[in-house]
């Protein structure tokens, strides 16, 4: 098992305990968007290629942005997982259509994760600080688009809701977890992915949201 999650990293160049939080985030991300297209009523291959574009739909973007090829092309564990979260919620759907929060907190972890993910293989790669922010930022918001424009909705990064600033605040707290105090990796990560998680709750509970740009009304 440890010789495969080896294997896995340095293919995805991450290192090896962070492929169990590639995992983790891409069933999240999966279960998001097959639920989002179960609410407006998808059938099974449609649900299953917005859950697909939502969970690597991100990593597809930084991927061809930082100059290798796209991850999820070189290993069928991706499409994998996919499926069994369609498979999941097939099984478990009457009840995750009755917890109304649910895909809320789904999203949620995945874009905590899938940050850390982006910004972590970045700094691998040997980019500055300032870009692994922002492609952790992509990693974890751009699936989210993706998925809102297959289902005919206003992406969520664009509306009033706190959604990529949180990823921008969790690379900020990754960055100086790992390289101003020099924790460890997946210290510094669970640091991260807990103040993605807690700015998108508080921002929800308390209706935080930045400023709105307003135009002529006339």
């Amino acid at each position: 098992m440890l010789d495969l999650l080896q294997q896995l990293g340095l293919a995805l160049r991450i290192p090896a305990s962070f492929v169990i939080i590639e995992f983790v985030g891409t069933m999240a991300f999966a279960i998001s968007g097959i639920r989002m297209a179960s609410s407006k009523r998808f059938d099974w291959f449609g649900a299953l290629i917005v859950g697909m574009a939502t969970a690597v739909g991100g990593g597809t973007i930084r991927d061809l942005m930082l100059g290798v090829s796209p991850f999820w092309l070189t290993n069928k564990i991706y499409v994998i997982c996919c499926i069994i979260a369609l498979l999941w919620v097939i099984t478990f759907g009457k009840y995750l259509i009755r917890q109304h929060n649910t895909w809320f907190i789904f999203d949620t972890i995945g874009l905590a994760l899938f940050n850390v993910i982006g910004i972590e293989k970045t700094l691998q790669m040997g980019f500055p600080l300032w870009t692994s922010i922002i492609m952790g930022c992509i990693t974890g918001a751009a699936g989210g688009v993706i998925r809102d424009i297959l289902i005919n909705e206003v992406p969520l990064i664009f509306r009033k809701e706190i959604y990529a600033v949180a990823c921008i605040a969790g690379g900020l707290v990754y960055v100086a977890c790992f390289r101003l105090f020099g924790l460890p990796a997946e210290l510094s990560a669970l640091f991260s992915s807990f103040t993605v998680i807690v700015i998108r709750v508080l921002a929800v509970r308390y209706h935080w949201h930045l400023p709105v740009l307003k135009g002529d009304e006339s």
